[in-house]
């Protein structure tokens, strides 16, 4: 049975896309469910307008996404905190403080799903988190910890 997807299903399709599914799962889940329509010629119409305008809106999101970065890459982020005499850290740095840390040396504003720590920072020295604006950007940011 083919439908017209009006909501996001993993491992079918995003909303708008045109899927051939089984007339079971068709009748069963997605339409009950508001995820699926059946397919007509307004339909279709609708469904390439939401399409259109879904890359239109994640090009955008792409290139804001390569400005930010452009500023980023190669940036070097000092963060101060408080430390023993082995420069061992009284705690660990979090996502909040790297994000405050760019937004210092920047001005650039991050959320927290923007920023991965791969291992906690718990010692001085240089560390290196990612950074992932968009599916197709990501890059990484140097933290400098000193002792405080």
């Amino acid at each position: 049975m083919k439908l017209i997807l009006t909501a996001d299903v993993p491992n079918l399709g995003v909303a708008g896309d045109v899927v051939d599914v089984a007339d079971g799962y068709a009748r069963n889940y997605l339409i009950p469910r508001a995820k699926a329509a059946n397919v007509t010629a307004g339909a279709i119409r609708q469904a390439e307008k939401s399409r259109v305008a879904r890359e239109m809106a994640d090009n955008e999101a792409k290139e804001e996404a390569e400005r930010i970065a452009t500023q980023l890459v190669g940036t070097r982020v000092v963060l101060a905190a408080q430390a023993g005499d082995e420069g061992k850290l009284y705690g660990s740095i979090a996502t909040a403080d790297v994000i405050t840390g760019i937004q210092k040396f920047t001005g650039v504003q991050l959320e927290r799903h923007h920023i991965e720590i791969a291992e906690p920072i718990r010692a001085i020295g240089l560390h290196e988190v990612r950074v992932m604006l968009h599916p197709a950007v990501e890059f990484p940011v140097t933290l400098d910890v000193i002792p405080a």
